[in-house]
């Protein structure tokens, strides 16, 4: 584990950057960024469209480590490059922002409320890849809870530590993302309960243990505040979750210790046809309105 990369993480104010977006959300991704599917024909140009979208992002000068403390790549994104750098070398010696790596392969089937991970092929293959070659930090993985049903979310409680202590093996950090849908009817009670079985497994785990975790910004302000005291846990992170941007950082900013780590939020004003000086003006407000609301 690179020690600076983890009192970045572990200390310094500010926020992830969320730019994972895979193979199934890319075209919603490029759309929204004004890039139609006839722009682009087939997987590859696809990717290369979003690699560019991603590129620009983290090129730009209002992408910096004084307000971003790290940002979530795409698995096909490691192995891409910057300016003839990988993508985590570059984040990292260029612009002195911490790489994390989406592993998880989407969404399985809904089952009693919630959707597990699918399985991860060659999942050690891919955290060795990720420590070894391409210098990744950490790593994160993403499930949904859609209503309150106490056998889903045991599962997706009990699935995400699973995979979270294969990849702390490999002397990575992982995110457990465990998401709570914005919609679901029963949200807070599903994130008490959620919180309960969290601090359940934290409780069993080895001291020197190290994870973070990525959650929906809770109903109850405040709720995730005891497993922030944890020493296990270097950080808990918030996801948009299909609020705008403003909406998101409101009621972030009512969770004091929660700092975001947003991706349609960030995102959600630039645009292909942009210049650099229009695309740069409103990924600055986005990145300052979040960074706001991630040190309250």
């Amino acid at each position: 584990m690179n020690k600076k990369q983890f009192e970045i993480m572990s200390k310094k104010p500010g926020f992830i950057a969320a730019l994972d977006q895979s193979g199934g959300s890319t075209p919603k991704a490029l759309k929204a960024y004004g890039v139609e599917a006839d722009m682009y024909s087939g997987d590859e140009e696809m990717f290369n469209m979003v690699h560019a979208m991603r590129t620009r992002i983290i090129k730009s000068p209002s992408f910096t480590s004084q307000k971003v403390l790290a940002a979530i790549l795409f698995e096909q994104t490691m192995d891409r490059k910057i300016d003839g750098m990988y993508t985590a070398d570059y984040l990292w010696e260029e612009k002195g922002i911490v790489p994390f790596l989406k592993i998880d392969k989407g969404l399985a089937e809904e089952q009693n409320n919630v959707k597990l991970m699918k399985p991860i092929p060659g999942l050690d293959e891919t955290l060795e890849h990720a420590a070894c070659d391409r210098h990744i930090f950490g790593t994160k993985e993403r499930s949904v809870i859609y209503d309150y049903n106490e056998a889903g979310i045991k599962a997706i409680i009990d699935q995400q530590f699973e995979i979270g202590l294969q990849v702390a093996s490999h002397g990575l950090v992982p995110i457990l993302e465990p998401e709570v849908d914005i919609n679901n009817p029963h949200k807070a009670e599903s994130e008490a309960f959620m919180l309960k079985e969290i601090q359940k497994h934290l409780a069993e785990l080895p001291e020197d243990t190290r994870l973070m975790f990525k959650v929906t910004i809770p109903t109850e302000a405040g709720l995730y505040a005891p497993i922030m005291e944890d020493p296990r846990v270097v950080r808990v992170v918030a996801l948009s979750g299909g609020y705008t941007v403003e909406h998101a950082n409101e009621l972030l900013a009512q969770n004091h210790g929660l700092i975001a780590s947003f991706s349609r939020a960030l995102a959600e004003k630039l645009r292909y046809q942009q210049t650099e000086e229009e695309f740069d003006a409103e990924l600055k407000a986005a990145v300052d309105s979040i960074y706001e609301a991630s040190i309250q």
